[in-house]
C-alpha cells in the first residue's frame, strides 16, 4: 500500500525549506538511510508517527501476546498469562463506567496493546501509509495529541455503546482510523495504491475520497453484522474516523490544505 499526493496540490513554504534542506544533504554524499536519520534526529521527520510504530512493536513483542518472551511460560501458562494482561491493559466497558480510577486510564494503554501479529502488522502498515503526512501537516506536537486524544475517545465511545459487556477491547485501530478520516479531509486528492482481493490482489490506484469512504462503508456493514462477542470492534472505527475527519474539518478549513507534489510511501 501507498500513497501519492495530489498533482493539484502544490508546495507550501515549510515544504520548500525541508526540499532545500534534502538537496543540501544530497550534495554532502550520505546515504539515503543516513539522511533520513538525520532529519529524525533533528525533528523534521515524522517523528511521532515512526515512535508510535516502534512503541507497538516494542510492547508486543515483550508482551505475553507474542509468545516471544519465555518468562511468561508455555501452553496454559501463556494463556493465562495473555488473558490477565489484556484484562489489565485493555478496555473492558463495564469496568470503565463505573468511574476506577485505573479503568479510567486504560483507554490510552489499550491504544498499544494488540491481540495478535496480524492485528498489530495491519495497524503499522496503516499508521506508516497515512500516517506521515498527517504528522507533516499538523506538527510532531499535535498530531501526536491527535492520536492519544481521538483513539482514547473512540475506545470510549464503543464502551459507552456496549456499556453491560465484560470483553476487552484492545489495540491502535481507533486512534489510525482517525488519522484515516484526517487524511480524507485534508489529502482528498492523495492517490492510494491498493490491493484487492476479489480483483485477484491487482494494484489499483485510487483517489482517497473513493479508497477511504469504501473503507467506511465496509466497516459499517460489519458493525451492522457485529453480535458483541469477542473479534474486531468496528464500531470504534467508526467513531475514530468520525472523529478524525471532523476535527480536521474544523480545525483545518478548505484553504488551509496542505499542498506538495512530493510522494510518500
Amino acid at each position: 500500500m501507498s500513497v501519492e499526493r495530489g498533482a493539484g496540490d502544490g508546495p507550501t513554504r515549510k515544504n520548500k525549506r525541508r526540499s532545500k534542506r534534502k538537496n543540501k544533504a544530497d550534495r554532502s554524499g550520505a546515504s539515503p538511510a543516513a539522511r533520513k536519520l538525520l532529519e529524525l534526529l533533528r525533528g523534521h521527520g515524522p517523528l511521532v508517527t515512526y515512535t508510535l510504530v516502534a512503541l507497538c512493536c516494542a510492547v508486543f513483542v515483550l508482551s505475553p501476546s507474542s509468545g516471544l518472551n519465555a518468562a511468561y511460560g508455555t501452553g496454559e501458562q501463556l494463556l493465562d498469562a495473555q488473558r490477565g494482561y489484556f484484562q489489565r491493559w485493555g478496555v473492558i466497558p463495564a469496568e470503565l463506567l463505573t468511574g476506577d480510577p485505573r479503568a479510567a486510564l486504560t483507554p490510552l494503554s489499550a491504544l498499544f496493546v494488540h491481540g495478535s501479529w496480524l492485528h498489530l502488522l495491519g495497524n503499522v502498515l496503516f499508521l506508516c501509509v497515512f500516517g506521515v503526512m498527517v504528522e507533516e501537516r499538523m506538527g510532531h506536537v499535535q498530531f501526536a495529541l491527535f492520536y492519544l486524544g481521538c483513539g482514547a475517545l473512540a475506545l470510549c465511545a464503543y464502551a459507552m455503546a456496549n456499556a453491560d459487556s465484560t470483553q476487552t477491547l484492545v489495540g491502535a485501530s481507533g486512534a489510525i482510523s482517525a488519522v484515516l478520516g484526517a487524511f480524507l479531509r485534508l489529502f482528498p486528492k492523495a492517490r492510494v495504491t491498493s490491493l484487492f482481493p476479489f480483483l485477484f490482489f491487482l494494484p489499483l490506484r485510487f483517489p482517497a475520497w473513493i479508497v477511504l469512504p469504501f473503507w467506511v462503508a465496509l466497516q459499517w456493514l460489519a458493525a451492522q453484522r457485529d453480535t458483541g462477542g469477542p473479534g474486531v470492534a468496528y464500531l470504534a472505527h467508526l467513531a475514530g474516523f468520525s472523529l478524525g475527519f471532523v476535527y480536521a474539518w474544523v480545525r483545518y478549513p478548505r484553504t488551509a490544505r496542505v499542498k506538495a507534489t512530493s510522494t510518500a510511501t
